[in-house]
Formats: C-alpha cells, structure tokens, sequence
C-alpha cells in the first residue's frame, strides 16, 4: 500500500483533485480545510529574495587542514588534521533569482564551517578586491547595478556613472572587464576573502590574515559571445553544472592558502592594509597552504538548504576577528539584519544555519521559534543556573592601530565615585521623612511577594549599601519585625 497523502497537521486527506462542494457543480465550502491550507501555502511559498546574491547555488562538503598554521591561529577548523563539515554557496550579485548565471558579474563564494565552537562563516566573492571601500557607499553601487526606477530595466549607463564617479573602483571593475568576469563555472573560479581578518594564536598573538581559495579544477572563463548564447539557451547553466558534476561523483575542490601579515606591519605599511579595493603583494606576504575544500554532497530541497542558507561574516569563532576594514565592519551589521528581515529572527534553527556545536544562548520566543532556551531563567547574570561568559578562555581581540585596543572592561569608576553614593544622597537629602517611610513600604511589600530567601538577604543587603538605617528597615520589616 503506498503512503497516503496527510494535511500539514498529518490528518489523512479525502483527495488530491476535487474540493468539497455543495453538489458536484455547486460552491466551493470554507470548511474544506485541505483546500484552504494547499491555496494558503502556495501563497506564501516565497520568501524575500536576497537583495544581493540572489541567483545562486550551493552544496556541502568538508574542509580538511593539511597544514599546521596553529603558530598564527587557534581557530578550531584550522588546526592540524580537523575535518570540518561545511556548507558553500556561490552566486552572481545583481541579478534577480530568474537571471541568467553567466552575465558579467562578480560571484560569491559563502562559507559556513561546523567548527566545534559554533559556525564560522566567510563571506567573500571570486575577486580579491570589491568596488568600494567604505560601507556607506555600499547600497548606492549596489543601486547602480540593478534596474531603472521608471523603465525596470539594467542600464550600464548608471553602471559607469557611478563607476567613473567612484575612481576605488578601478580595481575591481578591470577584474569584472577582464577573463574572469565570466568563469565557465563554479567549479573553475577561485575563491576569496577579500578583507583582510585578524587571526590570533594560542599565546594570545595577533596575526593579520587574508584568505585565497585556490580552484583544483583550473582558472576557466567563458568568452562574452560563449556568455550570451548560454544565457539564452539555459540561464541555470552554472547551477546545472554544480549538481551533475556532484551526482557524476566528479567533487570540486579547493585548496585554501593565506596571507599573513605580522601585526605590528600594519602601520606603517605602504598602503592601508584594511582597504578593500587593494591586494597584498604575494612578494611581500607569500601565500601560505592551509587545507583543502571539497564539495560532494547536493542538497536533498534547494530551497530548505540553499535559499534559506544564512552566511554572515559576523559570524567569527575563537581565534579570528574583524580587522578595522570599513566594508567588513558594516557587513557585520547587515548580514545578520538582513537575515531576521529575510527568513525570520530564528533563522539560526533552520537546517543550514543550525550550529552543530551546542547552543547555550539567552534568546528565546519570537517566530518560528521551535527549539527552547534550555536555562532556568532568561537573563544573565542570575542566581539560578545556566551558562556563564568564560573570559578567561574566549577573551576578546582587540587590533592597535592609531584607534587604539578595543576592550570589554567595566565602566571606570572615579575618585569617590561607586555606585551607591547617589542613591543614598537621594534618600538621606532629597526624601522627606514620609516619602523615606512610603518608599520602605514599597520595598518590603515587593520583596514579600514571592522573593527567596537567598535573594532576599541579597536586596537586604543592596539597601544597606545604600543607606545603612533605610537597610535595617527593610530588613526588620522583610523578617517580621
């Protein structure tokens, strides 16, 4: 017997062709649930497109270290032997989902790594350079790449003016106007970082780093004559290749080297290290073999794994930080953004996003939400159990250069300053004696509806601190007095 068709609750359904109605040529009824759910579905089966990187691709894998570069980074996914599950998704960045894969376009090259210590994502594109250089121009390129405001269509007009009025853009756009502005495939483009990143090593040592995915499979490009009667003959060109070279057991791989810049060169370096529209001389800074990248593994639905994929470069494990890179800073911000408008705040728990490192988090509630919190109380700190910051072991990494170093610290306090002596001012100089008696009543009563007793001896104790007289109040009323 095959398996019977069931509504989303799993109710088995009367049938898959005729509603319910009154008579065979009568109305169609509300109460046809099946009917309502099937049209309400469809309805709702699209999620936003990306605004950016909206055509694209994707599939698992792993990534394998065969090189030690623990000396620059503790990183769990780069240590020596690790074999990390990961996920890429590659991509054009102005079309539309509907939009032919070889226009002229950089493509992006996203990584999400299962490290042990949670999801390191490296967002980048298959150029070692981008358009712009600081993160307020980014939506006015962007803009300038996509449709008209009155005809909807793409105009290279708006293209070179922004271009010619943006001279950082030199770099990327002779990149984009040369052989690799259209590869062949997926498989046949490298990969890269582009921004410059900060890795930091066991001791504590600070390393600048920048990432180069190098193609196992060779640099190969399509001509703008090969370009255009593909995008006319199979606009899906690019993500048909990526799947059937998977399903023929033909895995692409890629061999990951990296750049390290020692700390202290940044400074004084002959160009800012942190631009994004600049390379790094490999004579300067050699490439440096890490490990190797290997996708085999086709999605089971695309759009569960791929479309609902979430990459964002906030996303930084121990081990590797952000540098003061503009373009890098903003994107911490509005990938994780985009992500809560795009697929929901809980886009985390989706299967492509989930960590498959535990997760002990305060967040809670919200929609879609199906996984609980897992603590006994939703905030921190508490009295009651849950996880803790260990600071001794995940100790944030700052950068020093001219800024100065980012710290967590708590706010310094002053000659005389702590943080009772204006609340004890308040009650001792500026309460009258019935708002000093008014006020021990509303504390008592609060504290008396519900408080335990190990909290109870700490907010007697609090009001002390405070005033030592308004404590004792407190204390004698909270305990029968």
């Amino acid at each position: 017997m095959t398996d019977f068709t069931t509504t989303n609750a799993g109710i088995p359904v009367e049938s898959d062709e005729h509603s319910l109605t009154v008579g065979p040529d009568g109305p169609i009824l509300l109460q046809d649930h099946y009917a309502i759910e099937k049209m309400a579905q469809f309805n709702r089966e699209r999620v936003p497109e990306r605004v950016v990187h909206a055509k694209g691709s994707g599939a698992y894998g792993f990534f394998e270290v065969t090189n030690d570069v623990s000396q620059f980074t503790k990183a769990d996914v780069f240590q020596p032997g690790r074999r990390t599950r990961m996920l890429a998704r590659f991509s054009t960045v102005a079309g539309e989902q509907g939009s032919p894969d070889t226009w002229r376009d950089p493509r992006g090259f996203a990584l999400k790594f299962y490290t042990q210590h949670g999801n390191y994502d490296l967002v980048g594109n298959n150029t070692p350079v981008f358009f712009v250089r600081d993160t307020l121009k980014f939506q006015d390129f962007i803009r300038s790449q996509k449709r008209q405001i009155g005809s909807g269509l793409r105009d290279h007009d708006m293209q070179w003016d922004f271009w010619t009025l943006s001279p950082e853009s030199a770099h990327q756009v002779t990149w984009l106007m040369g052989d690799r502005g259209i590869p062949r495939t997926y498989r046949h483009m490298n990969g890269y970082g582009s921004h410059t990143y900060m890795w930091v090593n066991a001791a504590g040592e600070k390393f600048w780093v920048k990432y180069h995915f190098k193609t196992d499979q060779g640099i190969d490009f399509l001509t703008q004559e090969e370009a255009d009667r593909l995008a006319g003959e199979d606009a899906d060109f690019h993500r048909r290749d990526l799947w059937q070279s998977i399903r023929r057991g033909e895995h692409p791989a890629w061999t990951l080297k990296v750049q390290i810049m020692p700390f202290e060169d940044a400074p004084d370096y002959r160009f800012n290290p942190f631009d994004l529209t600049k390379v790094w001389p490999h004579s300067d800074y050699p490439l440096i073999d890490v490990g190797r990248m290997t996708l085999n593994e086709n999605p089971e639905d695309f759009f569960l794994h791929i479309e609902q994929a979430a990459f964002e470069p906030s996303n930084l494990v121990p081990g590797i930080a952000p540098s003061p890179d503009k373009m890098l800073l903003g994107r911490l911000f509005s990938y994780p953004d985009t992500h809560r408008y795009r697929i929901g705040p809980n886009y985390t728990q989706l299967p492509p996003n989930r960590p498959q490192a535990p997760v002990r988090s305060y967040a809670k509630d919200g929609p879609m939400r199906y996984e609980p919190p897992n603590v006994a109380r939703p905030y921190a700190p508490n009295s009651y159990g849950g996880p803790a910051a260990d600071s001794r072991r995940f100790r944030p990494a700052g950068w020093t250069v001219d800024e100065g170093e980012m710290v967590r610290h708590a706010y310094t306090l002053r000659r005389d300053d702590d943080d009772f002596g204006q609340p004890g001012t308040m009650v001792r100089e500026v309460l009258d004696d019935a708002a000093r008696d008014r006020l021990v009543n509303n504390i008592s009563g609060h504290l008396l509806d519900g408080v335990s007793k190990p909290v109870l001896e700490r907010a007697v104790q609090y009001w002390r601190n405070v005033d030592k007289a308004l404590g004792d109040r407190v204390a004698a009323r909270v305990n029968g007095g």
